[in-house]
């Protein structure tokens, strides 16, 4: 499947839980979308905002974010905090969370994080024969050395799955955020990734699903693809199997 049906899908499924819950669902805004400090800076703050007509109870917790074999993991840690860990927004009303790195050891590369901000479910408002939405935030959050190296990434493409899926190894010091990746074979689009694709963080290894290898043509492929640091093109080889 496509990455455009896939999206197509997904906005399906949300609709008719939408409908399923009713008009009920609320509003939580999360300011910024990342935090990235560079040491010695060890604290920044999220501001929460309720813009829904009722009060809102908000849970906060921090992760531990890493990428393996088995694709993105969040683990429990207690090397940043989030101050306070749960709150009751007022409608309109505007909250700050403190973001803070607890380790004293120093940053070395970089660290990186995700901070998870949930709405929690008001049991008062649930009803039978409906489903409860609640509104989860994942932002990103890095600690980066002064000295720490650049992304540095090698691209290559997989056959898995039916897919022909993107590989990129990050060797580098820093992660790289990923968007918009247009592949052509011979200079025809075989696939377009429209919006954020994901992170390679560094040290690690992600692959994404671009096309069914029945629409994928044979080579040699060509990769445009939108970083935050700047584009990005290359030449790109199929993995032997």
């Amino acid at each position: 499947m496509r990455l455009k049906e896939l999206h197509i899908c997904l906005l399906a499924a949300f609709l008719v839980l939408f409908v399923a819950a009713g008009s009920g669902a609320a509003t939580l805004r999360v300011a910024p979308t990342v935090l990235d400090l560079v040491a010695p800076d060890s604290a920044s703050v999220l501001q929460l905002r309720n813009e829904a007509s009722r009060p809102l109870h908000v849970q906060i917790r921090v992760f531990r974010w890493r990428q393996g074999r088995n694709g993105e993991t969040l683990v429990p840690t207690e090397a940043v905090v989030a101050s306070p860990p749960a709150t009751r927004l007022e409608p309109g009303m505007n909250y700050i969370i403190r973001v803070v790195r607890t380790l004293k050891v120093p940053v070395r590369g970089e660290e990186s994080y995700r901070v998870i901000v949930d709405e929690l479910p008001d049991p008062a408002r649930r009803r039978a024969g409906t489903v409860n939405l609640v509104v989860r935030h994942s932002i990103p959050v890095f600690f980066r050395a002064p000295d720490a190296a650049p992304a540095s990434v090698s691209w290559s493409l997989a056959r898995a799955d039916g897919q022909l899926h993107l590989v990129a190894r990050n060797v580098g010091g820093s992660r790289l955020r990923l968007s918009d990746a247009l592949l052509t074979d011979r200079g025809r689009p075989v696939a377009h990734a429209k919006g954020l694709l994901g992170y390679v963080l560094p040290g690690a290894v992600m692959r994404w699903p671009l096309v069914p290898l029945s629409k994928a043509g044979k080579g040699p492929y060509r990769l445009n693809v939108q970083s935050h640091v700047g584009p990005v093109e290359a030449a790109v080889s199929v993995e032997p199997r």
